[in-house]
């Protein structure tokens, strides 16, 4: 099949006598012959629709809406069968007008060209107003619009499920079996819950899809050409009629989308026309994207494309590689540190432990008490340093004996970083402020007053050093005066992505690879980042993670990432090859501008 769907012989012929006239069609004259796969047949076996209404939803407290469910006739009830998802449902579920999606799951059920499938028809929730006098809250934007995975979690967990138990229904749990489907805001919700959640949702149909400016949509293609691809397959129609409002350009935008997933190797198709803001077009075409939405159903899973991709994973990223649990079960994993071996040293900070863990995956205890030990960082002496706040002060272990020995007391600490000559630098977000230890006599000094500071870096050249602002979205760079050690020309330098309904970006613990690269922990996932402070690259965690906190290479090749998130520690491997402070300085190749 073509990139863009073919479209009946009836349909081509209206449109080239559209275009006949020089004029595009008006609004009055947008109208499209019914697709013969959208008729109800005698000869073919008939679904039933049923109705329903759900007020018991914790995730929109207070809402109610309708419901209605297509059950194919071919629906047995002894095992579980593939399910579609539609927003505004009541536009989906009748047999007559609109889509006709009843008629249409019916012949191609029947015909074998998509396989059993029950069609979830859903409206937007309305909290009823509490007088006769008061308006209702109606919930459309705020479900649909939204970019976070709230309505993606209302779906999942507490719809479906209801769904299964109150009409006896079996539902799928494999991605590969789940389709969703919507119009307008409706569309992009149902991109954004396929896209949150692709260990649910696999299959997306939009239609005149709302990828603009009214809560956040106008961000959606750019955080997908960001975004380690995932495996969807996604149909877009609009037409150059579409709206062009105050929110944006609902045509161009469209486009933009079509572009960035193209960019990042999803599978995507589309059907550009020249119509309004309506669902004529995406329902005079609806049957045959359904062929080729389900196309392959039960032979080939939808999956991600890595030889098509430009995204920046197939840069960084090893093929065939993802995230694997290196350690699990604690309070707050956080510190990370790797020696030239390949061993990695990391911290759980309420716990007040440092476990090591050899190359041959083995882990151990080494440090019993570690005075809440929260960053940790090698130095060029071969000892591990300890930014230990329980106990106000800098520690230091030989990695040998595990002696320990106190650097500097009555300080508060969070992160901290050595440099090659022995310079340290840390951060105290409960004071604002950055310290360093002279790398001699190691008094105490403070190189900046910084609220809310947090994760600490250097540059492979160890000429800058690098601080998060933990609520926000920057990592500010200093240059280091080598005479002294003091900071200057500081600069809110990397601009990361932040969620885009969130309020904090919670950038934390980072590290740099020897061509420049800035590897940041952020509430959006582990960002990859230029020289010239620039966001290519997001790598969310597998679904469930809390989010990223700690960051190091590590690795007899130095090539494995390594990300503490709180209760757990992963890895992957990458194309980087990390820079370790401890040792002497990299300068990196000119990056580009």
């Amino acid at each position: 099949m073509s990139r863009a769907i073919l479209f009946s012989a009836v349909f081509i012929f209206w449109q080239l006598l559209a275009c006949t006239h020089g004029q595009p069609p008006a609004r009055a004259q947008e109208n499209y012959p019914v697709h013969p796969d959208s008729l109800q047949r005698d000869t073919v076996p008939a679904g039933k629709v049923i109705d329903g209404k759900f007020d018991q939803s914790q995730v929109f407290p207070g809402t109610q809406r309708e419901y209605w469910i297509y059950v194919p006739k071919q629906y047995d009830g002894r095992s579980p069968v593939s399910v579609m998802v539609f927003q505004d449902g009541r536009n989906y579920a009748r047999r007559a007008g609109g889509f006709n999606v009843p008629n249409v799951f019916d012949n191609l059920i029947h015909s074998g060209e998509m396989p059993v499938t029950i069609g979830l028809f859903i409206n937007p929730g309305v909290v009823p107003a509490t007088t006769e006098v008061a308006q209702d809250r109606f919930n459309r934007s705020f479900e649909y619009d939204s970019m976070d995975d709230r309505y993606a979690s209302f779906l999942i967990d507490e719809f479906m499920p209801y769904v299964e138990r109150q009409h006896d229904l079996k539902l799928s749990k494999n991605p590969n079996d789940r389709a969703i489907c919507g119009s307008s805001s409706g569309g992009i919700c149902a991109l954004v819950v396929a896209w949150h959640r692709p260990d649910q949702f696999r299959r997306v149909f939009t239609t005149v899809g709302t990828y603009v400016g009214l809560r956040g949509g106008h961000e959606f293609s750019t955080l997908i050409r960001k975004t380690e691809p995932k495996p969807l397959r996604v149909f877009l129609q609009d037409g150059s009629h579409d709206n062009n409002i105050y929110g944006g350009d609902w045509w161009m935008a469209n486009q933009a989308m079509l572009r960035s997933l193209e960019f990042s190797g999803y599978e995507v198709n589309h059907a550009w026309g020249e119509g309004y803001h309506s669902g004529k077009h995406g329902a005079a075409i609806f049957p045959d994207v359904m062929r080729w939405l389900w196309k392959d159903h039960g032979k080939v899973p939808v999956t991600v494309h890595p030889d098509k991709s430009r995204n920046e994973a197939s840069r960084f990223l090893v093929p065939g590689e993802d995230w694997e649990i290196v350690s699990e079960g604690h309070q707050w994993a956080e510190g990370l540190a790797v020696t030239e071996d390949g061993t990695l040293y990391f911290t759980d900070v309420p716990a007040s432990k440092l476990y090591r863990i050899t190359p041959d995956g083995k882990r151990t205890l080494v440090v019993e008490d570690t005075g809440n030990a929260n960053g940790i960082s090698l130095g060029p002496d071969g000892k591990l340093y300890g930014a230990c706040s329980g106990a106000q002060q800098i520690r230091a272990w030989d990695l040998k004996t595990m002696k320990m020995e106190v650097v500097a007391e009555g300080t508060r600490s969070n992160d901290i970083v050595v440099r090659h000559d022995g310079t340290i630098y840390y951060t105290d977000p409960s004071a604002g402020k950055i310290w360093m230890l002279d790398k001699h006599t190691r008094a105490r000094r403070e190189v900046d007053a910084f609220k809310d500071c947090n994760g600490i870096g250097l540059s492979a050249d160890q000429s800058q050093l690098f601080v998060a602002h933990f609520p926000g979205r920057f990592i500010y760079s200093y240059m280091i005066d080598n005479s002294d050690g003091s900071l200057e020309h500081k600069q809110p330098y990397y601009h990361l992505e932040v969620p885009i309904n969130g309020l904090q970006g919670h950038v934390d613990g980072m590290c740099t690879s020897e061509d420049g690269w800035l590897v940041a922990t952020t509430e959006a996932g582990v960002q990859v980042c230029d020289q010239p402070g620039r966001s290519h690259l997001i790598l969310p965690l597998p679904h469930g993670s809390r989010r990223p906190c700690y960051a190091e290479f590590g690795g007899p090749d130095r090539t494995t990432l390594y990300v503490a998130n709180v209760d757990k520690v992963l890895k992957r491997k990458t194309t980087l090859k990390g820079a370790y402070h401890y040792l002497a300085p990299i300068k990196p190749p000119r990056p580009q501008l």
